[in-house]
């Protein structure tokens, strides 16, 4: 980038709130995907919107490229700038703007993580739900739409958004909702900000709904002989209109890393974990319904995990399922992140644990199955072209038979560089439809260049 443009950035803002150091183009060229890591020009801090509003307008003037970064751990690129120009780093806005218990509702800043959120609001029996795995930031998982293990209860991040306060490409500064609960006025621009990652407007502010941290919880597992049971079992569930706050399914490989990583005592074999969660009679009443549906089912292995850190220890592993694959050394990964309606889900596992097995390759089925969202994990040597081939391949098929079923080729993870190609196959002519909103919003393509459209 030209020495005049770092300049008119510099006097605009000041110098502590732009870098080049080495070290921050490092830190903001990557996130924990695959994907190849580009380093942005330089990385700006803003600490309000002001600054936001003022790097934009020189941006869309000199035409510059803009990439928003939160907390890095994005699946698909997302924020990696892969044209260059400028990242904007929240390191330096992660305050909560505004708490209101009795409406059970927060505004906060777009860097704050989940975690940080629930350790302020939890004081005072509130908590934000939606748990995707990683301490993700709150404008991360605004853009990619994130969700997670409580998805089957919660939904996404779509749902929980009240309002955001967003800023357009030439400088704008917008609302997209209020603080009520629901609204018949106007395009829904929440649904519209909530997963276009980056590439319509950059988010200052998100207000969300809170809920009320449940007086119960109890956690479950139990094995199947095959992945397809897994699945098979909770659809069951889902038919007895049961109100799971988590269901996962685990396959026997992904058990066996996990242990190995975690030093865990679960039996090796295909798993489903449940959480219940509310009133202690009605969580009783749902853990044993669930427990005779499941030895009726066939399941081995039924144990209930009581106490707090027998609950914690279940939940830590599935979250730490990823990083048991990404811990071996001189191997990389890559994954999908599929979604089908409930009743393609047990095809859809069997299909993505047989593609894998077929491959020869390392690797493992997880996920949500109680909204339909599984993933799987392949683990290649980078350096090998057939294994990197045969990787990608079980990425393609996934995701084009999940669009075959009537579903989509991501559930959470978002398209950012890797699902740009399923879009049209996805989507069909909606896709020009998409385009052209992402032109009106941002008609010199500064914003997040290269995402989401082939």
């Amino acid at each position: 980038m030209e020495a005049h443009l770092f300049d008119q950035f510099e006097e605009v803002l000041g110098k502590e709130k732009i870098s080049k150091s080495e070290s921050e183009l490092y830190r903001h060229s990557r996130d924990e995907s695959s994907h190849p890591f580009v380093e942005p020009d330089f990385v700006i801090f803003p600490d309000s919107v002001e600054d936001i509003v003022s790097v934009l307008k020189i941006a869309n003037e000199q035409k510059v490229p803009v990439t928003p970064y939160g907390a890095g751990s994005g699946l698909e690129g997302q924020a990696i700038p892969i044209h260059k120009g400028n990242s904007i780093s929240f390191d330096n806005m992660k305050k909560i703007i505004e708490f209101n218990p009795e409406d059970m509702m927060v505004t906060v800043e777009p860097g704050i993580t989940r975690l940080q959120l629930n350790h302020f609001v939890n004081k005072h029996g509130l908590y934000f739900p939606i748990d995707p795995g990683a301490d993700a930031s709150i404008g991360g998982m605004v853009a990619n739409n994130a969700s997670g293990t409580t998805a089957v209860r919660y939904g996404s991040m779509r749902d929980q958004i009240l309002d955001l306060e967003v800023v357009l490409a030439n400088g704008t500064v917008i609302h997209t909702g209020s603080k009520a609960k629901k609204s018949s006025s106007g395009y829904n621009l929440n649904g519209i900000m909530a997963g276009s990652e980056g590439t319509l407007g950059v988010i200052t502010k998100v207000t969300l709904k809170l809920h009320g941290i449940p007086e119960k919880v109890i956690a479950a597992r139990c094995t199947f002989e095959t992945p397809g049971s897994c699945a098979e079992a909770a659809q069951a569930v889902l038919s007895c209109g049961i109100p799971v706050l988590r269901m996962e399914l685990v396959d026997a490989e992904s058990i066996k890393q996990v242990n190995v990583y975690g030093d865990y005592g679960f039996p090796e074999e295909h798993s489903l974990f449940f959480e219940f969660a509310g009133t202690p009679n009605i969580v009783e009443e749902e853990a044993t319904v669930v427990e005779e549906l499941m030895k009726d089912l066939g399941c081995s292995n039924w144990e209930r995990a009581n106490s707090p850190k027998d609950r914690a220890d279940i939940w830590k592993a599935r979250h730490e399922l990823s990083y048991a694959y990404k811990h071996i050394k001189g191997k990389d990964n890559t994954g999908a992140d599929a979604c089908v309606p409930i009743s393609k889900l047990a095809e859809m596992v069997v299909f993505g644990r047989t593609l894998i097995e077929e491959s020869g390759l390392l690797g493992g089925v997880f996920g949500h199955v109680g909204d339909g969202n599984f993933h799987t994990m392949v683990m290649y040597d980078p350096n090998d072209t057939t294994e990197v081939a045969k990787a990608k391949y079980t990425n393609d098929q996934i995701a084009l038979k999940a669009i075959d079923l009537g579903g989509s080729c991501t559930g959470e993870h978002g398209v950012g560089v890797g699902k740009m190609k399923y879009q049209l196959k996805e989507h069909g002519e909606a896709v020009e439809l998409m385009k052209s909103i992402k032109l009106l919003f941002d008609p010199n393509g500064i914003l997040n260049p290269g995402k989401i459209f082939i």
